[in-house]
Parts: C-alpha cells; sequence; structure tokens
C-alpha cells in the first residue's frame, strides 16, 4: 500500500500525462485539418483558375492584371482568414494552458 503522499504523486502523474495527450491530440487535429484547409484550397484554385492564362505563366505577377483572377484572390482571402482563426485559437491555447500551470503552482504551495 502506498502512503497518501504517494497516492497524490502519482495522481499529479497521470494528470500531467492525461493533459499532454490531450495537447498532442489537438495538435494532430489541428495539423490534419490545416492539410485538409490546404488540399481544398489547392482544389479552389484548380477550379477557379481560367486555363487560357497560358500567356503569363512564367511571370506571376503578370496574372493579376488580367480580368478573371478572382479565384486567386478568393484563395488567398480564405487563406488569411484560416490563419487568423488557427492563430487565434493557438493564443487562447496557450494562454489558459499558463492559467492552468499557475494555478496548479498556487495549489501546491
Amino acid at each position: 500500500m502506498y502512503d497518501t503522499a504517494k497516492r497524490v504523486a502519482l495522481v499529479k502523474q497521470r494528470v500531467r500525462e492525461n493533459t499532454r495527450r490531450r495537447q498532442w491530440r489537438g495538435i494532430y487535429g489541428l495539423s490534419a485539418a490545416c492539410m485538409l484547409l490546404f488540399a481544398v484550397m489547392m482544389q479552389a484554385a484548380d477550379v477557379f483558375a481560367v486555363q487560357e492564362q497560358t500567356a503569363a505563366w512564367g511571370v506571376f505577377g503578370a496574372m493579376l492584371l488580367r480580368e478573371d483572377v478572382g479565384g486567386y484572390v478568393l484563395v488567398a482571402v480564405v487563406s488569411f482568414a484560416a490563419a487568423v482563426v488557427v492563430t487565434v485559437f493557438c493564443t487562447r491555447l496557450r494562454k489558459n494552458n499558463k492559467q492552468q500551470e499557475q494555478t496548479k503552482e498556487d495549489e501546491e504551495t
């Protein structure tokens, strides 16, 4: 049989392990979501791009001077919005983790 201090230490260790697993699961989920979003955006760029733009393949800046660049602009705006959402989510997650660590430190003392 373990004494109370040993049991408390084991419980705290298991909580840390479960928290670490949950964080890694979140990281894997975000990575998968980013890859899926990337694949969808690549397909969207292919669908929206006009096939007659062969004259400006070498100079991508010249493509923006053409009239039918709506697909590229749409993909750029959606990419930016997705990046902002992921950044805000990660910032909030980090803030919550710091608050939890601070709470744990306060409880231990």
